[in-house]
Formats: C-alpha cells, structure tokens, sequence
C-alpha cells in the first residue's frame, strides 16, 4: 500500500491509495462518517482496472481531516481486534 496526497485544504484532503480495493477505502469512508466533525466522505475511482482508488474528506469547522481519517482507522483496528476475539472465541465453541 503506498499513499499519496494529491490535493489539500483546510477543510479537505483527498488521497490516493495505491494496491488496494475500493472495499478496503470504503470502510475507511464508512467508519469516517462517524465522526461529527466530517461533512464530506467519499471514495473516488476514475476507471475501473487502470486508476488508483483514491479517498476524499472534508471537514466541518475547524477539524483536521487528516485527524478524523486517523481516528477512524484507530476505529476499525479496535473492531477489528474486537472481530478477531470474537471469533477465536466461537471457534472454541
């Protein structure tokens, strides 16, 4: 995975996320509109096999987007951890 930075504000953000799925952004852009502070969340992807997927983020106020899209993926790794519990528990069953 490789990030790049393409365009930022300050409100906004938008980055390109190369060698991964629109799945792997689309959960970092679901989780982002749980924050309050987002009033934008989307993923972007120009052409289906040759683009790389790209996030886009702006802010309400005077958030950081860089900040929510750091919380978020603190978010997921927390739910992620909680999956994984969960299912080693159920596997012991």
């Amino acid at each position: 995975m490789e990030l790049k930075v393409l365009e930022k504000g300050k409100d906004f953000i938008k980055i390109e996320v190369k060698g991964e799925s629109i799945s792997f952004i689309n959960l970092i852009k679901e989780e982002l509109w749980n924050d309050e502070n987002v009033s934008e969340a989307a993923w972007i992807k120009e052409h289906p096999y040759m683009a790389e997927p790209k996030l886009f983020v702006k802010m309400k106020g005077k958030a950081k987007p860089e900040v929510a899209i750091e919380r978020a993926i603190k978010r997921i790794s927390v739910k992620l951890k909680e999956l994984e519990g969960e299912f080693k528990r159920a596997l012991k069953d």
